[in-house]
């Protein structure tokens, strides 16, 4: 008996547990737009350029664009390798 009152007891509380917030800041743009409103502010990160951002910013929204901390963005790649022709390894000597 006391099992099936812990199961009801845990499916009720996963069941009203509140839904989790998406990811803030979108890694793949490099700009996010700080938008300010009647309930707080909201943070949109999918602009490619500070001036598309504050583009969208001075379109009857105010807001602040600042560049996104968490952006991937692109990678340098990495260099080449040097050649070494008949050079070996310090050990195989």
């Amino acid at each position: 008996m006391r099992i099936h009152a812990l199961s009801i007891v845990t499916i009720a509380t996963i069941l009203t547990a509140a839904p989790a917030r998406a990811q803030t800041y979108d890694p793949n743009y490099p700009v996010c737009l700080e938008a300010y409103g009647d309930e707080g502010s909201v943070i949109e990160c999918g602009f490619t350029s500070l001036a598309q951002c504050a583009q969208a910013a001075s379109g009857g929204r105010s807001g602040l664009c600042f560049n996104n901390p968490y952006f991937a963005g692109a990678r340098a790649p990495a260099p080449a390798p040097e050649a070494q022709g008949d050079r070996r390894p310090r050990g195989a000597r």
